[in-house]
């Protein structure tokens, strides 16, 4: 039986906290907040929304805002295109994905955790009994299984647990959702470096460049052998080059101004996804939307989070992980390693685009030097960015790269 996969809400990162919360304008928002309310699905209460209480919007937010978007593989009510219901559907999230926008609004950072990493699970409300004896800890289990383990919130909670921030906003979708959010947008240009042919989500596309929305979109998004070594760590590579690219394509269309492509993102997003109850507020999707309007390209950057395999082929985070935490519950922008660039599982930089500007470094006149003082000790400066290892990859949404195709002779 064919496996249709995680379709990896890379669509979704942006349908949901950008897209969906790119809401801006008053009256769309307005609008939405009717039209819409029928028609939402059902919210889900995380637990720990109490830390929103008095705030006026994103911005004062301490510690600026996190949403956890989360891809379930379910086929429930997909349709035909992704495999019998009944046969094959699970409730696993196999897209984790956490947005972080910092509390000055300078910098973003968008973490994808592999569906196969081992995490401590806290103790969780069960989602059939929840006025009843709380769920017991779980220890070195594959995160995709928190899911149907807790639902959304004990999936919050471990993420939580795991990085040490708190998550007041979250949201669930399934396929039709990226597909539909994909065409909200009007499609995202990505570039293939070397064919793909996936015969597990029948995606088959030459190298160059292409327009992808609708059900491509979701099959680019959903492939793991027609990229890299054909490992979920080589999709998120790939997911990477079209997030990085929808980001780009928002902020340079027009997106942000036009009302029109705003609800049409804003109603496939509350059609199709689960979202918890802090999201469900149309002022509350403005304000993080604004929160991301002004934030240059090059400080929103695409994390994987840094795992090694272990016994079982599963993987767990490594020391590294340490440095994205840091990052994370201090605001700070993040660099990558260059090492890392190059040994991206499924992508590369495009030769096409043209290489970034170098910045001569500023000369001190000679006249202008200090001559020698005696040193006095003083207190080490605040650290501005927080400079990834080589084995942490990713890219900024400033970077243009390719995805790295696998033919079916190379499977």
């Amino acid at each position: 039986m064919k496996r249709h996969g995680t379709w990896q809400t890379v669509a979704k990162l942006v349908g949901s906290v950008v897209a969906v919360t790119l809401v801006s304008g008053s009256a769309v928002a307005a609008y939405a907040a009717f039209d819409l309310a029928a028609t939402a699905k059902p919210t889900v209460t995380l637990g720990n929304e109490d830390v929103l209480e008095g705030v006026p919007d994103v911005g004062a937010m301490e510690g600026g805002v996190n949403v956890l978007v989360v891809g379930s593989d379910s086929r429930e009510g997909q349709g035909d295109g992704f495999g019998d219901p009944d046969e094959e559907t699970a409730v696993l999230n196999d897209v984790t994905m956490l947005l972080h926008i910092s509390e000055d609004h300078s910098n973003a950072s968008v973490v994808s955790f592999p569906r196969d990493m081992l995490v401590d699970v806290p103790a969780c409300t069960d989602p059939a009994d929840p006025t009843g004896e709380p769920l017991w800890e779980l220890y070195d289990v594959k995160i995709n299984s928190v899911l149907s383990h807790g639902g959304l919130p004990c999936v919050v909670k471990t993420v939580e647990q795991e990085l040490g921030v708190t998550i007041p906003f979250a949201g669930v979708v399934q396929f039709l959702g990226v597909a539909g959010l994909s065409e909200a947008v009007g499609g995202v240009e990505v570039c293939v470096a070397e064919p793909i042919e996936d015969e597990h989500t029948d995606l088959y596309l030459p190298a160059g460049m292409h327009e992808l929305k609708g059900l491509p979109a979701l099959q680019f998004l959903r492939t793991r052998h027609g990229v890299g070594d054909g490992s979920d760590l080589a999709r998120i590579s790939n997911q990477q080059v079209f997030l990085s690219s929808l980001v780009r394509t928002i902020q340079s269309n027009g997106t942000l101004a036009d009302p029109v492509k705003l609800y049409s993102i804003a109603k496939v997003a509350l059609q199709n996804m689960q979202l918890s109850e802090s999201l469900m507020d149309p002022m509350r999707m403005i304000s993080i939307a604004k929160a991301l309007k002004d934030t240059d390209l090059s400080k929103i950057a695409f994390i994987q989070y840094p795992t090694g395999y272990v016994d079982g082929g599963a993987v767990a985070p490594t020391e590294s992980s340490d440095y994205v935490r840091t990052a994370l519950q201090n605001d700070l922008p993040v660099t990558f390693d260059p090492a890392a660039q190059e040994a991206s599982f499924a992508s590369a930089a495009d030769p096409n685009a043209a290489p970034p500007a170098e910045v001569p470094a500023e000369e001190v006149p000679a006249e202008e030097v200090p001559a020698e003082e005696t040193p006095t000790e003083t207190a080490a400066p605040e650290p501005t960015a927080e400079a990834l290892p080589s084995d942490v990859t990713g890219q900024t949404a400033a970077d243009v790269r390719c995805s790295a195709g696998r033919t079916l002779d190379d499977q």
